[in-house]
């Protein structure tokens, strides 16, 4: 999970919806924190929260507990982990999003009482991640600032929010000569921590004619090559 600025306005959701759970909570489920949810964590939480990191620890089960309903609601809205693109607008690798299935588990062993579990199924803590170096926009990138035609044809990879003013919404399309449109990119609404490459599931052959639609008014997003 990224970025300073998102730490603390999830600290702060959390200390609004996220009552610590009672020590004396009935255990109604076999899903324990020793051997589901913190794989689960480790995965896809742990490369901020750990400690010394951007956001709060959660990597031992002192620590998550007592925000674990918090830790259900933030990832059952997917305002965790922090990614920027709605969910079913355009597919991305890399979205480190949890899956249908990671959610239900999380979602089952709260409702059960978040028991604990034995200490002989707790993975190793995961090593603190190695920062990644900024991105550097390939000089063949395509630069928008508003509605274009293509007029080459276009193998796309990626799209990059380059510069786009805090708080706006917008999606971006891809609207075919044959009159067909494909999603590409859906931000709802759009935050400095979110200015990082969006790379394809799988790249798209654009054609001649193609127009890139929904480049909201004062910004400037890249259209990616593949690597």
């Amino acid at each position: 999970m990224k970025n300073r600025g998102l730490f603390t306005l999830v600290a702060t959701a959390m200390a609004l919806v996220g009552m610590p759970l009672s020590a004396h909570d009935i255990i109604t489920t076999k899903i324990t924190w020793n051997r589901e949810i913190s794989r689960i964590i480790y995965d896809r939480c742990a490369s901020c929260h750990h400690p010394g990191g951007k956001a709060f620890p959660l990597i031992t089960y002192q620590e998550s507990r007592p925000w674990a309903k918090a830790i259900q609601e933030e990832i059952l809205e997917r305002r965790m982990p922090p990614w920027g693109a709605v969910k079913g607008f355009g597919e991305f690798r890399g979205d480190p999003a949890l899956t249908p299935e990671q959610m239900e588990v999380i979602a089952q062993w709260v409702e059960g009482g978040a028991p604990e579990g034995e200490e002989k199924d707790l993975p190793p803590v995961p090593k603190p991640p190695v920062p990644a170096p900024p991105f550097a926009l390939p000089a063949s990138a395509l630069t928008l600032n508003g509605d274009t035609k293509l007029l080459r044809p276009l193998i796309l990879d990626g799209i990059y929010p380059k510069m786009v003013p805090a708080g706006i919404s917008f999606q971006i399309t891809a609207e075919l000569p044959d009159g067909s449109l494909r999603p590409l990119l859906w931000m709802l609404p759009f935050k400095a921590d979110y200015a990082h490459p969006f790379y394809l599931r799988a790249a798209i052959k654009l054609p001649i004619g193609t127009v890139i639609r929904g480049v909201p008014a004062g910004a400037s997003i890249a259209l990616l090559p593949p690597k």
